[in-house]
C-alpha cells in the first residue's frame, strides 16, 4: 500500500528551527495532513532550495510553511519560484527577539505574497494551512469547524471560572 504523498511541507533553514516548527508538525499530524518536514536553506543550498520550490507544486505540496530566523529569506525566496501559498514563521534567535526575522518575511515586494506569521507562530501557520486545504477539501472543513466550536468553548468556560472565580472573591 502506497503512503499519499505530502500535501504540506514544512521547511525551515536549519535544524535548529525545529523547536518552533515542531508545532506546525504536530497540527498538521492532529488533522491528519500528510506532510513532509525538511532542511532547505536559502543561504547555505541556495541551488538545492530553488530546486525544491520549482518541484513543490509537481510533487503535489499544496502549501509550504517555511520558517526562518535572522535574514530569513526562505519564505520570500520560495515564494519566489512556486506557484503555491506560502506561509512564513519568523523564528526568534538570540538577537533582536525575532524582530529581524519577522520584517524580512514581511516586507515583500509586490508580487511574491507570504502570509506571514507572528513570531514562532508555527502553529497558526499549520492552521492556515488547514484552512486553505479546506477549501476544496470537506473532511478538514468540517474537522476545522469542530476545531473552532472547541476552542469558542475552551474559552466560554474559562470565562465562567473566572467570573465565579472573581465574584466570589469580592463577597
Amino acid at each position: 500500500m502506497k503512503a499519499e504523498s505530502p500535501q504540506v511541507a514544512v521547511v525551515m533553514g536549519s535544524s535548529s528551527d525545529l523547536s518552533v516548527m515542531r508545532d506546525a508538525v504536530e497540527v498538521l499530524a492532529g488533522f491528519g495532513i500528510e506532510h513532509e518536514v525538511r532542511v532547505v536553506s536559502a543561504h547555505r543550498t541556495p541551488d538545492d532550495m530553488i530546486a525544491y520550490g520549482h518541484a513543490a507544486a509537481g510533487r503535489g505540496l499544496k502549501v509550504i510553511i517555511a520558517g526562518a530566523g535572522g535574514a530569513a529569506h526562505l519564505p520570500g525566496m520560495l515564494a519566489a519560484v512556486t506557484r503555491l501559498p506560502v506561509i512564513g514563521v519568523p523564528v526568534a534567535l538570540s538577537h533582536l527577539d525575532g524582530l529581524d526575522s519577522l520584517l524580512s518575511i514581511v516586507q515583500m515586494p509586490k508580487g511574491v505574497p507570504v502570509a506571514t506569521m507572528a513570531v514562532n507562530g508555527a502553529r497558526n501557520a499549520a492552521l492556515l494551512a488547514v484552512r486553505i486545504l479546506g477549501v476544496t477539501d470537506a473532511r478538514l472543513a468540517d474537522t476545522m469547524e469542530t476545531f473552532q466550536k472547541q476552542i469558542a468553548d475552551d474559552a466560554r468556560t474559562q470565562d465562567a471560572e473566572l467570573a465565579q472565580g472573581v465574584g466570589a472573591d469580592d463577597e
